[in-house]
């Protein structure tokens, strides 16, 4: 094939069969070796403190279900309903006995007397089971699951907190369930908070006087429900309404 050149030739090189090789083989080296992620529930290999390789063990729906799981049962008795619902949740134990050993969630089960929830107590395990299961992030189940408004209203708890439906305590349940087994931290006061919140209550019913009208909850009489924590804790002080509970003020 004729090559036209238009331009005059001032330098040259011979370009040798071992040359395009090197050539080849620098181009090779310089492009960067793309490690595929290991499909959770298979095992990745993953190095450890002490720079040896190990396999660790993700959570994903093709993991067999083991004969044993580590499991706890939490009962659910509300006002408008004669019977309990007892709610066990099992955890499967990944990587046991190793420094990356996890517990997570596999299956629920929700058992009650009460058959008028019957459809809905078997579509709901089914779902959350799959879910848990499936692997991941599965802490959005609590805020999904505690959002839910029953239209006939909801109950109050002994103790003086309100649930908008029976739904929205099963994410309680599930919550405390997972903060239980390290997967969601505790939402807790921090120190200066706490204190304020404390000076606050000691304030208030030294100038008021008043005796607790919720016996188990210790929150003043008239105490008005708290839109953040969903607790009968919420005064007048400084002009202010504050969550003698959590700490809310409409003042910031």
């Amino acid at each position: 094939m004729a090559i036209k050149i238009e331009r005059k030739i001032v330098k040259y090189a011979v370009q040798k069969p071992e040359d395009k090789a090197a050539a080849k083989a620098a181009a090779e080296d310089k492009t960067p070796e793309v490690k595929p992620m290991a499909p959770a529930g298979e095992s990745e290999e993953v190095r450890d403190k002490s720079g040896r390789t190990a396999k660790v063990i993700r959570m994903h729906e093709k993991l067999e279900r083991p004969e044993m799981l580590i499991g706890q049962t939490y009962k659910i008795k509300t006002p408008i309903s004669d019977h309990a619902m007892y709610v066990t949740i099992n955890d499967i134990l990944l990587n046991e006995g190793t420094e990356y050993e996890q517990r997570r969630p596999f299956e629920i089960f929700i058992n009650s007397k009460n058959l008028d929830h019957y459809q809905w107590i078997v579509a709901l395990t089914r779902i959350i089971s799959a879910v848990f299961r499936k692997g991941g992030d599965v802490t959005f189940l609590v805020d999904e699951l505690k959002a839910v408004f029953d239209p006939r209203g909801g109950y109050w708890q002994p103790g003086g907190k309100f649930m908008p439906s029976i739904i929205a305590e099963l994410g309680h349940v599930i919550e405390k369930h997972l903060q239980a087994i390290g997967l969601m931290r505790k939402s807790q006061l921090d120190s200066h908070q706490q204190k304020l919140v404390d000076e606050k209550r000691a304030e208030f019913e030294a100038r008021t006087k008043q005796t607790d009208a919720f016996a188990k909850t210790h929150f003043p009489e008239g105490a008005q429900l708290c839109a953040r924590c969903s607790t009968a804790a919420v005064v007048m002080m400084d002009g202010c309404m504050t969550c003698l509970n959590c700490g809310d003020s409409k003042c910031g």
